[in-house]
């Protein structure tokens, strides 16, 4: 089914194709009510869930209670930090090889594949090692 153009639709994805971040709605709403300050809550929700279901973007469910929204649609992992709650991009080679396989041993369908890393980010682990290096 053919939908038409929206422009508060385009400026949701414009936004999403800016970012690296994988932001949740209310900051996906936020940031696009600078530029088009009428759009409301609900029409960035019904937007992201139609982008969403059309394979333009990915809707993330990570663990953390909100959806998280990805412009890049290709395939690769993400990686969740405990302390900032900051979800980035995996490029792991081989995902494509291990994703055949499932497939193949796996007696069904398999349609996509969410695979999300939980730990402490680099960022973080240097923020704690210097921490402890002032205190000691």
């Amino acid at each position: 089914m053919a939908v038409k153009y929206s422009r508060q639709r385009q400026l949701i994805y414009n936004f999403l194709m800016s970012r690296k971040d994988h932001p949740t709605a209310d900051v996906v709403y936020q940031n696009v009510r600078q530029e088009h300050p009428n759009i409301s809550l609900g029409t960035v929700y019904r937007n992201l869930t139609l982008l969403s279901e059309r394979g333009d973007i990915q809707r993330l469910q990570v663990g953390d209670g909100v959806d998280h929204f990805d412009a890049d649609t290709s395939q690769h992992c993400h990686f969740l930090c405990s302390e900032c709650d900051s979800l980035t991009d995996l490029r792991i080679d081989g995902l494509d090889d291990a994703l055949a396989r499932v497939r193949q041993s796996f007696d069904g369908r398999i349609e996509k594949q969410a695979t999300c890393f939980y730990g402490v980010c680099g960022r973080c682990l240097r923020e704690a090692a210097k921490k402890a290096d002032s205190n000691s």
